[in-house]
C-alpha cells in the first residue's frame, strides 16, 4: 500500500494552499535544473517564493497565471542564493520529472487543500 498509515490530524498539520504563479525566472544557480518562482497565495498569506525543478515539462513563458498547489507552512529553505519559502507539489512522470498539481476550477488564491 504505501507509507504507513496517519492520522486525520497528521494531515491537518500539512497547509497546502492553492496560488497562481505571478513571477517566473531562471534559476542557474541551483544544482539541478529549476525555477524561482513568486506565487501569490491570497491576502492572508500574499507573495512567497520557491525554488521548483520543473524545467523538463514547463517553459518559463507558460508559468505565469499558472495554478500550483503548495506546502506553505514547511520552514523555509535556502537552496543556492535564494530562500525557497513554499513547496510546489507535483508527481514524477516516467523519467522523474515533475509534473505539477493543478486543479480543474476556478478556487481562490490561498484556499486550503481538504
Amino acid at each position: 500500500m504505501g507509507e504507513a498509515a496517519i492520522s486525520f490530524d497528521d494531515f491537518e498539520k500539512v497547509d497546502i494552499r492553492i496560488g497562481t504563479v505571478v513571477k517566473a525566472e531562471p534559476f542557474p544557480e541551483a544544482r539541478k535544473p529549476a525555477y524561482r518562482l513568486t506565487i501569490d497565495f491570497g491576502p492572508l498569506i500574499g507573495l512567497r517564493r520557491s525554488s521548483a525543478q520543473i524545467t523538463k515539462h514547463y517553459a518559463l513563458g507558460e508559468l505565469v497565471g499558472r495554478r500550483v498547489a503548495a506546502v506553505v507552512n514547511f520552514p523555509p529553505r535556502q537552496i543556492g542564493p535564494m530562500v525557497s519559502e513554499v513547496l510546489c507539489l507535483g508527481f514524477p512522470d516516467e523519467e522523474g520529472g515533475v509534473v505539477l498539481v493543478s486543479v480543474d476550477r476556478a478556487a481562490p488564491n490561498g484556499g486550503k487543500l481538504f
